[in-house]
């Protein structure tokens, strides 16, 4: 027979799998985006669920040992109803409802394989990093919706409930009593009233507050050392040092992306600090940016970096939703960063001589530069003479009347070329004398000249 405040003694029986266990959730489905249950609007109806399942007996741990679902797991879950967000630290409820550490966790665990908690984000109990605790989002299951005939729209985790068969509300209503009386227990606890509507205070004293990232690179103390001694005293204008609330991790995220990101170089700090608001505050790191932004594409020439940013990140943290969305993503980019620098070193031949003795000798041969052979006097550079163009009397005809042409139109760039290439005298004999001495007479001229038909004078 347990006691309050204390796990039960007996270990319940080995429990065979049961097909038709319709509340048991394996660990792949204790998350937000995998649940099949939904998110309860308000403490009263996840409590309601709570006491279903502890007094129906609808649920039972699948293992030989520790403690069963219960009077100590509706404790816990009656205290984690204060919490807005869910970010309990397994340390604080032992110390608040006199359990030990293990027995917290291990009623935790029920509630998740119970389907009523999911992960939100899990913890993590790195010292060097921070040790951070997780968060979980109160869930409704299924099978309580269809039980008790309630009736609910939409899809997914963000369904609500909007009527209930007849045959089920007398079963609600004293499931609603029971959750009344909870809540009763919670506000004499806490001294004051806190209705459902109302939670109380975010988390618990010194645990980490919710604007703080729980993936961001603020490192928050280590649960270990929290809610200890006198609570931390809060003055106008000052923060300790290491603390940062929602705006200061949108500042600190905008400027590590000013400094690694090339195109935002000389952007405002504080605008993209407002760009880059809804990534933060969910909790998007810069890698998280980058690896997102290289996903979107490379942009070679940018005239407003803030401007492009902002459109770049539109609806990011909606489709990366989960850390382990945004840890694929960094992974892919890594990754590619990686190739292309290993295809920018290019590829060097390998330096080392043919080990066959053979193989060098044709090597050498065929480097070493041979002696002519050939006798023949080399074929002499073409040289401009004034004989050294032969042309048929037709060529020489077609040339004549080509030049003449756009001589008349304005162009005398074909003489001028010859000119320069033969010299004067070989441009004669092809385009004719008379033509040759107008156009050298043309560079001569001003601007005052008038040209005349050549046809006319002759």
């Amino acid at each position: 027979m347990s006691t309050p405040g204390s796990a039960p003694v007996s270990a319940p029986a080995p429990v065979s799998v049961r097909v038709e266990d319709p509340l048991w959730t394996p660990e792949a489905g204790q998350w937000v985006s995998t649940t099949t249950g939904r998110i309860a609007s308000d403490g009263y109806g996840w409590m309601q669920a709570v006491h279903w399942v502890a007094d129906g007996g609808h649920y039972r741990p699948r293992r030989a040992h520790g403690p069963a679902f219960g009077d100590t797991t509706v404790r816990i879950a009656d205290e984690l109803v204060r919490f807005s967000p869910c970010r309990p630290g397994v340390d604080h409820l032992a110390r608040r409802l006199g359990l030990s550490e293990r027995t917290v966790q291990y009623h935790l665990q029920m509630l998740r394989q119970a389907g009523l908690l999911a992960y939100v984000q899990r913890g993590t109990r790195i010292r060097a990093q921070g040790r951070r605790a997780s968060e979980f989002a109160r869930i409704v299951p299924a099978a309580f919706d269809d039980r008790l005939g309630v009736r609910v729209i939409g899809t997914g985790v963000r369904r609500r409930p909007v009527g209930m068969a007849e045959a089920g509300r007398a079963e609600m209503a004293a499931l609603g009593r029971k959750a009344v009386r909870s809540a009763r227990r919670r506000r004499s606890r806490a001294g004051r009233a806190t209705p459902f509507g109302a939670l109380a205070r975010c988390t618990p004293k010194g645990v980490a507050p919710p604007a703080l990232s729980p993936t961001g690179d603020t490192r928050p103390p280590p649960e270990a050392k929290l809610g200890r001694g006198k609570p931390p005293t809060s003055t106008t204008g000052t923060s300790k040092a290491g603390r940062l609330n929602a705006v200061g991790h949108r500042f600190r995220l905008a400027a590590e992306l000013i400094r690694r990101v090339g195109w935002l170089g000389r952007s405002s700090t504080p605008r993209i600090a407002w760009i880059v608001r809804h990534v933060a505050d969910a909790g998007w790191t810069a890698d998280e940016v980058m690896a997102w932004l290289h996903a979107r594409g490379e942009a070679d020439q940018v005239r407003r970096p803030s401007g492009l940013l902002a459109t770049l990140l539109q609806g990011a943290e909606t489709l990366l939703d989960t850390p382990q969305k945004r840890a694929m993503a960094v992974e892919d980019w890594r990754d590619s960063r990686a190739a292309g620098q290993r295809r920018h070193r290019g590829w060097l031949p390998a330096t080392n001589a043919p080990r066959s003795r053979a193989v060098r000798e044709l090597v050498t041969t065929a480097l070493v530069p041979r002696p002519r052979t050939d006798l023949r006097p080399a074929p002499a550079a073409p040289r401009a003479t004034p004989g050294g163009l032969p042309l048929a009397p037709d060529d020489t005809a077609l040339l004549r009347e080509t030049a003449r042409a756009e001589f008349m139109l304005g162009d005398s760039t074909l003489v001028r070329s010859a000119v320069r290439a033969w010299g004067s005298e070989r441009a004669a004999e092809v385009y004719g004398e008379e033509l040759v001495r107008r156009v050298l007479g043309l560079a001569r001229a001003t601007a005052l000249l008038t040209l005349a038909d050549p046809r006319a004078a002759s």
